[in-house]
């Protein structure tokens, strides 16, 4: 008497196969979303962590390039201890031990850090009070220095999606001030995504008298010059 094989029929395979794309439908969606979420969340307490190193990294005047006693406002290099500070006539200093941000700052790449699906940028203002970026490896840019006067007063910093709708939707902006605001990415001069696309040094201000100043007013609760509306974390 012979064994009968049994197995699953072809119909009952493509019951299974239908029951796995009806669950993962529902599934994926939920996923990428949570992904999404917790990205923009990661990117607001980012922020809220740079605001509170920056105070400090000020306040124990880990830069006074022009020797005035009173601290500047520095880098994501420089506050990471991944390069030398700025020092006192064109010069450097050591890099500063131990660091008041964490060693994942250190990696900057094309001026900015990339981390959980978000990218950020640095600016600290120039003589004019431009925006002057980082530069490419971390630090100052020898090419385009900020202002020793104006770092004592002022820096900010933007966050957007690596890839919009993807790795997150909002863009993000805090500045000395201390307080995160935000954009549904979706005004007229937005969609910021990648490094192809990203803020310009002003767009969360109202105005400014100079291009790509970042020593005017946030626009807060109102249109700023990159055509969205900007609005306070809660």
């Amino acid at each position: 008497m012979r064994n009968r094989e049994t197995g699953f029929t072809l119909i009952e395979l493509m019951i299974v196969v239908a029951i796995i794309a009806i669950i993962a439908s529902i599934a994926i969606p939920n996923l990428l979303s949570a992904r999404l979420n917790a990205n923009e969340t990661a990117a607001i307490a980012t922020l809220r962590n740079l605001s509170s190193a920056q105070a400090q990294f000020q306040a124990g005047a880990k830069i006074d390039v022009d020797e005035d006693g009173s601290g500047e406002f520095g880098f994501f290099g420089e506050l990471s201890g991944a390069v030398a500070v700025r020092g006192p006539n064109g010069g450097t200093l050591a890099a500063i031990d131990p660091p008041v941000l964490s060693a994942a700052f250190r990696t900057v790449n094309n001026s900015v850090v990339t981390r959980s699906g978000y990218i950020f940028a640095m600016y600290l203002p120039d003589a004019n009070g431009v925006g002057a970026a980082e530069a490419a490896n971390g630090g100052a840019d020898a090419a385009n220095l900020p202002d020793p006067d104006n770092c004592e007063t002022t820096w900010c910093c933007y966050a957007w999606p690596a890839n919009y709708r993807t790795s997150g939707n909002r863009v993000f902006f805090v500045n000395q001030q201390g307080d995160v605001i935000q954009t549904n990415n979706q005004g007229a001069n937005q969609g910021y995504s990648s490094n192809s696309t990203p803020p310009e040094p002003d767009a969360g201000f109202l105005s400014p008298s100079t291009d790509d100043s970042i020593m005017g007013v946030v626009a807060v609760g109102t249109i700023a010059t990159d055509g969205g509306r900007w609005l306070a974390v809660n």
